[in-house]
């Protein structure tokens, strides 16, 4: 099994298990990334997710080259990719915050899946890098359509022009990661992160994410005029009523997701 899942503890886990291929992505692999998220999001006990990488080299180093370079470029970014690179760097569809645990080399898809994280907690061995053009393709899943919108212009372009690596310091300072740690410490910190987002009433962290997908075009005040399905239910719910009570009553709230 090329791609290993679990869920425990309201925690989705999904790792890309091909160490020895850099965890590149093959056309089975990529069939089971779908898969996995269509079943997170029809999982109502999943309330977050965390992607990573086999092993202290990769977290993922893009499309599979053995396989995908058999097929001419415009037969590759012709077929059929639901969500886009890995089922992830386009998805438009999944609620829960999905944390990126970018234990190494995030290149190519692997970046474009990063793109398509909520949070991005790095190790300080990881790099991140669009380098398709240096063998005459092009960052077609997620890269050239979200990296000019997520960091500064000339940076984007830095990147996607040349084909250039960036450290695990740089994506920090650019903006491309929430946090960079010591490759022994990177469990400990994503683990925070997991646990910061529990901490919160699931309906509404799911109705922030709705929110702020939705509304990325819109202005502020016609984003704030949204009324998306998880707005509604989060506002509905009796975990609001618990979250107030909790609070009052000096103890932490216990969440049921409804």
């Amino acid at each position: 099994m090329t791609i290993r899942f679990a869920v425990d503890n309201h925690v989705a886990r999904v790792t890309i298990d091909r160490p020895d291929r850099m965890n590149a992505v093959d056309e089975a692999s990529e069939a089971e990334l779908i898969r996995i998220w269509e079943t997170i999001e029809a999982d109502n006990n999943v309330r977050c997710v965390v992607v990573t990488g086999a092993g202290e080299r990769a977290f993922c180093t893009g499309a599979d080259m053995k396989q995908s370079g058999n097929k001419t470029g415009l037969e590759y970014w012709g077929a059929t990719r639901p969500g886009g690179f890995g089922g992830l760097s386009l998805r438009d569809t999944l609620d829960v915050p999905v944390v990126a645990r970018v234990n190494g080399h995030a290149l190519g898809g692997g970046m474009e899946m990063v793109l398509g994280c909520d949070i991005v907690v790095a190790a300080s061995n990881a790099t991140f890098g669009c380098p398709e053009p240096r063998v005459g393709r092009l960052a077609l899943e997620g890269g050239i359509a979200q990296l000019p919108r997520r960091i500064p212009h000339v940076w984007a372009m830095g990147m996607l022009l040349t084909g250039r690596r960036i450290s695990a310091a740089d994506a920090l300072r650019f903006g491309l990661a929430n946090e960079v740690v010591p490759q022994a410490g990177l469990d400990a910190a994503v683990d925070k992160w997991v646990a910061d987002i529990l901490a919160c009433a699931p309906l509404s962290v799911k109705a922030v994410k709705q929110m702020v997908r939705r509304g990325a075009q819109l202005s502020p005040q016609e984003a704030q005029m949204l009324r998306v399905p998880a707005l509604i239910a989060a506002l509905n719910s009796t975990d609001q009523d618990e979250g107030v009570q909790a609070f009052v009553e000096k103890r932490a709230p216990q969440w049921r997701g409804q």
